[in-house]
């Protein structure tokens, strides 16, 4: 699955877990006032009706959300997810700022005796539940809240955390109450319940002649410039440019691994598979010989790749299985031992951090300390939040949730080999961990494997022989020989039409971000200063146009309107012809008579699927359909697929509404207009906002 479609298959969930860690930061206090204003402006990504966004505060986000992508992927990157995930905090960051200056203008607050409530009453806010709730029991300790806040007066650390969560509550309960008053503000009426219960009943029969479009050959067309103006003055609002864009031309030069370089790969392969099955220590092994160096450790089903995923759990133990190609990378593994182990683990930890305690044996010393109060019967929670390096246990009492193989070795050892209630100390790069095992769920069949593996990577003379034949081209075109040059050489000019300041791709092939920050600095016409390149591809562009942001002038669209000016054009021909047709006409088959076709007949359709059963759907054939009186010829009406007339035969109407089924119906379509209101408010604030985008100059 690529990486997009698994995004938005999980869009979701992620941007569920990645708007509960940024919220704070991009409702709290995003400007640095003591920074001069010059320097201010220098460092700020981007900025919404003069808020600005400062770079590394940004960039932070955007790493951490990465992280988070990273974990769904199961620990792969890629330049896509990084810029997937810049798009995401920049997303965040303009929604959240045009509705945190709404519900200034508004005068959204939340009162003294609010938030006391929001912490300590009987409907606590959600942030309070997830830093205080027993995971075991989900109630709220408020005695231990009110030992937090003593805490907090006279300890920095546990203050600045609760004025963190203090800003979450009371940003959660502004943003309830605003989409509240969105809410509040959505109504239906009896008559538009009507309408809508009609447009999705109402049947309507009838008959229909059409002259196609395709009837009109294009070389019979002559386009002028009114017919050019007509169209575009139509149509402008399609021709609005959200941001600034360019329309490039490039050259692309294949430097991906050939045959050759592929049976260099397979060869190598094979023979560290030899040298695998003979080694005596396969975790040294496993470093010096493997590219992606995966942990020698026990893995469960779909934890490795597809291929070695049907090879391994079927092989007896010492046994090397292999090569296998996935995704150009040859593997081969090595089932050092299969047993038995539990699916997933509910767990909670504290980390104590060696480099603030003296060392990992103060470290060390000081978690057996509290593993031992903790088997004396101490509360676990109360002791993270006290004790623990890790911000995200402090927040969440010590739960780290369910998890499944692939943490580091040492603690899969302990979270799946230890029993449920046992209380273990581990040491792994992160910190001295106490893990308290909650739950154990499952049991299936698990294998120990060293994993090697080995990239099919395109050779020297490979990458030469590409470069220099991007090389050759690039010494010999110029903005005005561009084509020519091509041509010559037999290579093929490609187009990426209104490329935007954040692309990272042209097609589905990925390019260097330094190539679309030159085209963005570049003039129409430039060429590129130099030869761009990738890991498997070298480049050469040119800047055709460009699009400034707003409406596009007529002469920059032309080459892009030119088909739909035709069927217009086309349109006002066969209107002519068809109204010549109607002149005098009672009836549609006296129309068709004329034209020398049949009348179709079309049965029980409805307004709201305005589709012809074999033509097309035709918004403006059905609209009149519905608008005009029975057993008379409409005028000619332009639709998609040709210009038609119609004659309705008939409608079947049905039962009135009333009653609670009219107040059923008010209700649902209440509810379908809540679900778009706040998409619809923030399109409307985000067109009238001032938004700067600066992202091009730091990614």
């Amino acid at each position: 699955m690529g990486l997009m479609s698994f995004l938005r298959n999980r869009a979701g969930l992620v941007i569920f877990v990645i708007g509960l860690a940024i919220i704070a930061f991009l409702l709290g206090d995003i400007i640095n006032m003591g920074t001069p204003f010059w320097r201010e402006n220098q460092n700020q990504v981007g900025s919404v009706n003069g808020e600005g966004l400062d770079y590394q505060l940004f960039n932070s986000q955007v790493d951490q959300t990465t992280a988070m992508y990273q974990q769904q992927m199961g620990g792969t990157n890629s330049p896509q997810m990084k810029s997937y995930a810049i798009q995401q905090v920049w997303n965040q960051f303009i929604s959240q700022n045009l509705l945190k200056s709404e519900i200034e203008n508004i005068g959204l607050e939340v009162g003294k005796e609010e938030l006391n409530s929001l912490i300590f009453g009987n409907n606590p806010s959600t942030q309070i539940i997830q830093a205080f709730a027993n995971p075991q029991t989900g109630q709220i300790d408020k005695n231990y809240i009110a030992s937090v806040v003593e805490q907090a007066k006279t300890n920095p650390e546990i203050k600045a955390q609760w004025e963190s969560l203090l800003a979450n509550v009371k940003n959660e309960r502004l943003q309830a109450k605003f989409n509240n008053l969105l809410n509040n503000s959505v109504y239906t009426t009896a008559l538009e319940a009507e309408y809508d219960y009609n447009s999705r009943n109402k049947l309507a029969n009838f008959k229909y002649v059409l002259l196609d479009y395709a009837s009109i050959s294009d070389d019979q067309v002559k386009l002028s410039d009114a017919d050019y103006k007509e169209y575009y003055d139509k149509n402008k609002n399609a021709f609005k440019n959200t941001e600034e864009s360019r329309n490039i031309e490039y050259v692309s030069f294949d430097a991906n691994p050939n045959a050759a370089d592929t049976a260099l790969a397979l060869g190598a392969i094979q023979k560290l598979k030899t040298d695998l099955q003979v080694s005596t220590n396969d975790s040294s092994f496993v470093s010096i010989n493997s590219e992606n160096k995966y942990p020698v450790r026990y893995y469960g089903k779909n934890q490795v790749s597809q291929a070695l995923d049907s090879a391994v759990f079927n092989a007896a133990p010492n046994t090397v299985v292999g090569p296998f190609l996935s995704q150009n990378v040859y593997e081969i593994a090595k089932v050092i031992a299969i047993k038995n182990s539990p699916d997933s683990v509910n767990a909670s930890h504290i980390v104590i951090n060696p480099a603030i305690e003296g060392g990992i044996d103060k470290a060390t010393a000081k978690a057996d300390s509290i593993k031992n109060l903790i088997t004396s019967g101490a509360n676990f929670a109360a002791l993270a939040i006290e004790f623990s390096a890790d911000p995200n246990s402090k927040t969440n009492a010590g739960e780290i949730g369910t998890l499944t193989r692939g943490m580091a070795p040492e603690l899969d050892d302990v979270l799946f080999d230890s029993k449920t209630g046992d209380v273990k100390v581990v040491s792994t790069s992160m910190g001295v961990h106490i893990i308290k095992i909650n739950k154990q769920v499952g049991n299936s069949k698990i294998v120990k494997l060293a994993i090697v593996d080995k990239a099919i990577e395109a050779s020297k003379e490979t990458t030469e022989a590409a470069f220099a034949q991007a090389n050759k081209f690039f010494s010999a075109a110029t903005k005005d020989n561009f084509d020519n040059i091509a041509k010559q050489q037999n290579l093929t000019i490609q187009k990426n039409e209104r490329t935007v300041p954040m692309d990272n791709v042209f097609g589905m092939v990925e390019v260097p971000r330094e190539l679309v920050r030159w085209a963005f600095e570049a003039k129409a016409g430039d060429i590129t200063d130099k030869v761009y390149e990738t890991p498997n591809n070298f480049f050469v562009a040119r800047v055709v146009n460009i699009q400034a942001k707003g409406i596009q002038p007529l002469e920059a669209v032309k080459p892009i309107i030119e088909p739909a000016v035709k069927r217009l054009v086309k349109a006002r021909m066969l209107k002519e012809k068809l109204n010549n047709a109607l002149n005098g006409a009672n009836s549609i088959d006296q129309v068709a008579q004329k034209l020398e076709k049949n009348a179709q007949t079309v049965e029980n359709v409805v307004l709201a699927n305005p589709v012809i059963p074999g033509i097309a759907e035709e918004h403006a054939v059905i609209g009149t359909v519905f608008g005009i009186q029975p057993n008379k010829p409409s005028k000619a009406i332009e639709g998609k697929q040709g210009v038609y007339a119609v004659q309705v035969v008939g409608f079947v109407n049905p039962k009135a509404l009333a009653g609670e089924e009219l107040n059923t119906q008010q209700k649902q379509i209440t509810a379908s207009k809540t679900q778009r209101s706040s998409n619809y408010i923030f399109k409307a604030l985000q067109d009238n906002a001032k938004i700067v985008d600066n992202r091009i100059k730091f990614y």
